[in-house]
């Protein structure tokens, strides 16, 4: 048997290589998709080191935003401000201008605002690009962008930050061996018995330090084919777009280099959301805190409560893609 030595380096306990001994899980040694980024361990978490490393007092963000979003600039103590988008999914034209001291942020949503971002680039100071639903896009210099590695795959945890500001002192390595159950028992179990460790897990990113992303993370996403990642996503997308495009009340155009998280599918018919699920098409609906800090007249407001996001993610094929459409059609001819 191979023998394994502890060294201790930086408040992380590492191991030398062993020779020998039982198995470990099997991955892949590949490349990253953002090999030269910052390897943090949540997507806020990135967002809080933007904060603190630029020292800011106060964030403009849109009302459509993940409540995660909030938690770092309450813990900071920070000053901020929502503003509204519209139907492009871009901020409204009456915005202030931003102090030297305040941050601008902006959603990359669903991975299809590319080429506005590279105009607000040129119009906003001090911007900060969200693109946890926009893995594939890449960053622009001296922009600070952060990623999210979970809402693209089936890892626990795991964030990338591109920015130049300097954060002060050492971050501690993370661990996400606790964060797995779900994953795992999705696998051996199905989808229904691994929702509940899933849901607790992500109730567990609230209070998550700020850390380095995790050696068994970082493992996993070496382990990714991202080009057939990048082309199943694009296929899958333009296929609903094809089937469901004259029922869908928002337009998005994907440009030839856009990796979208998923199908923004926008209705005014209710009962779409509930009628997929009963068919075990599992749909989330994103930021439901929404709800409580925009009017109901509001596009943010019918955003949160009417747009359906439909998977189009590398784990489905096209006859998957044909499945959801019938279904949707089937309802809309049925009702």
């Amino acid at each position: 048997m191979g023998l394994t030595i502890c060294k201790k380096h930086e408040d992380k306990v590492t191991f030398s290589m062993a020779i020998g001994g039982y198995f470990e899980l099997e991955l892949n040694d590949g490349n990253e998709y953002h090999n030269s980024a910052i390897r943090l361990n949540s997507g806020r978490n990135a967002f809080e080191y933007i904060l603190r490393a630029k020292g800011y007092s106060k964030v403009f963000l849109p009302y459509y935003v993940c409540d995660a979003m909030i938690q770092p600039i309450v813990k900071l103590g920070l000053s901020y401000q929502h503003y509204h988008i519209n139907e492009n999914l871009e901020p409204e034209n009456d915005l202030p201008e931003s102090e030297k001291d305040e941050a601008f942020v902006y959603v990359n949503y669903y991975g299809l605002k590319d080429p506005y971002i590279n105009t607000l680039v040129i119009q906003r100071p001090n911007l900060i690009i969200d693109n946890a639903q926009a893995f594939f896009s890449r960053p622009i210099k001296a922009v600070d962008t952060f990623y999210s590695a979970r809402k693209f795959f089936g890892v626990p945890d795991g964030a990338y930050l591109y920015t130049e500001a300097e954060y002060g002192g050492p971050l501690k390595e993370d661990y996400s061996i606790d964060r797995f159950t779900h994953l795992l028992r999705r696998i051996e179990y199905g989808a229904e018995e691994g929702y509940q460790n899933y849901t607790e897990n992500e109730s567990s990113f609230s209070d998550l330090q700020l850390k380095k992303m995790s050696n068994l993370t970082l493992r996993l996403l070496k382990n990714i084919n991202y080009i057939e990642v990048a082309r199943k996503r694009r296929e899958n997308y333009l296929t609903l777009e094809e089937g469901l495009g004259h029922h869908n009340n928002i337009k998005l155009i994907l440009t030839d280099t856009e990796v979208p998280m998923l199908y923004p599918f926008f209705t005014e018919v209710e009962g779409v959301r509930d009628y997929l699920i009963r068919e075990k098409i599992f749909i989330p609906q994103f930021w439901v805190s929404v709800l409580n800090w925009t009017t109901k007249n509001s596009f943010e407001y019918k955003l949160a409560k009417k747009m359906i996001p439909l998977p189009i993610d590398q784990r489905y094929s096209s006859v998957d893609m044909k499945r959801v459409i019938n279904l949707v059609e089937k309802f809309f001819t049925d009702r």
